[in-house]
């Protein structure tokens, strides 16, 4: 009986202690700041005690040309562990083009079946339309009439 209890008392012992563990904060080793500046730059980083490593620079495209050709700009990068202990790792960049993610975690596209591929060649080889543009031969079912102003009351 005494064992029973001494077994069940080291039991709760070790699961406190894992609780408390895992309730424990995670350090911040480094820390790096830098901006927003006038210029719309900037700069950070940081370091986790758990292997997370982060960071992000950012600046204008075509600063000064006025608004609507001002294009902020951020790139940046992130790694952490997986719980199966994989690194993951992500570099991006977000501009005018959104945000472009790229790692060796992500999924990708199937590559594109053989047929399909010699298809697409295919319609690259023959010559364009008089049809400006148009890729198609099928002809319009109606023609909207023009349009005629109507006096109003």
């Amino acid at each position: 009986m005494i064992t029973q209890i001494f077994v069940l008392l080291l039991g709760v012992t070790y699961s406190t202690a894992q609780a408390q563990k895992a309730n424990e904060p995670i350090p911040i080793i480094r820390y790096e700041s830098d901006g927003p500046n006038v210029d719309g730059t900037y700069k950070w980083l940081y370091e986790t005690g758990n292997e997370i490593n982060a960071e992000e620079s950012g600046y204008v495209k075509n600063f000064g040309q006025g608004e609507g050709q001002e294009i902020q700009t951020a790139e940046g990068k992130f790694s952490y562990k997986a719980p199966d202990g994989t690194l993951i790792s992500l570099t991006y960049i977000a501009d005018e083009n959104g945000f472009q993610p790229q790692g060796d975690h992500l999924p990708t596209p199937p590559p594109i079946p053989p047929a399909i591929a010699k298809a697409l060649e295919y319609l690259k080889s023959l010559p364009p339309s008089n049809n400006e543009g148009a890729s198609s031969n099928v002809q319009p079912q109606f023609q909207a009439a023009p349009f005629k102003a109507r006096p109003r009351f």
